[in-house]
C-alpha cells in the first residue's frame, strides 16, 4: 500500500465529502415527476454518440439490469432508441433522440439557472476561487476516466 502525505489524505477526504454533498444537491435540482438525475446523466452520457448498455452501466456505477430498466423507461418516453452497433453486429447501442436532446437541454438550462442563483450568494473572490478550481477538478476527472 502507498504511503501518502497526511495532508493529501485529509484533502482527499474533504474533496470526497464535498463531491458527495454536491451530488445530493444536484439530485434535488430536478422537480418531482421529471427525469431523474440518473436518467439525465444517462442521456447526457450518450448525447455525443451511442453507447452499449454495459458501458452505460459501468459509467453510472450500476449493474446492467438496472441500466436496462432505465433505458426501457427512456425508450418508452421516446428519449432514446436502440440501434445496431456499427462495430459489432451482435450488439446494440443506445442512442439519444431529438426529444432526448431537447430534454437534456431544458434540464441543463433549468439546473444552470438554479446553480447561478446559488452562486449569487458568493463573494467575487469566492467566485474566482471556484472558477480557478474547475480546471483542476476537470484534470482529476480526466485522469480517473483514462
Amino acid at each position: 500500500m502507498n504511503t501518502f502525505d497526511p495532508r493529501l489524505l485529509d484533502l482527499a477526504q474533504d474533496f470526497r465529502e464535498s463531491l458527495r454533498l454536491g451530488v445530493y444537491m444536484f439530485r434535488r435540482l430536478d422537480p418531482e415527476g421529471e427525469l431523474t438525475a440518473a436518467q439525465l446523466s444517462l442521456l447526457s452520457m450518450i448525447s455525443d454518440g451511442g453507447l452499449r448498455v454495459g458501458d452505460i452501466a459501468k459509467n453510472l456505477g450500476i449493474k446492467v439490469p438496472s441500466a436496462t430498466e432505465q433505458i426501457i423507461k427512456l425508450e418508452r418516453a421516446s428519449l432514446v432508441t436502440r440501434q445496431p452497433d456499427p462495430d459489432d453486429s451482435r450488439a446494440v447501442q443506445v442512442v439519444i433522440t431529438q426529444a432526448g436532446t431537447a430534454a437534456v437541454e431544458s434540464a441543463n438550462q433549468r439546473r444552470n439557472a438554479m446553480v447561478a442563483e446559488l452562486l449569487q450568494g458568493l463573494s467575487n473572490q469566492e467566485i474566482e476561487q471556484l472558477a480557478s478550481a474547475l480546471p483542476v477538478i476537470a484534470k482529476l476527472n480526466s485522469s480517473f476516466q483514462n
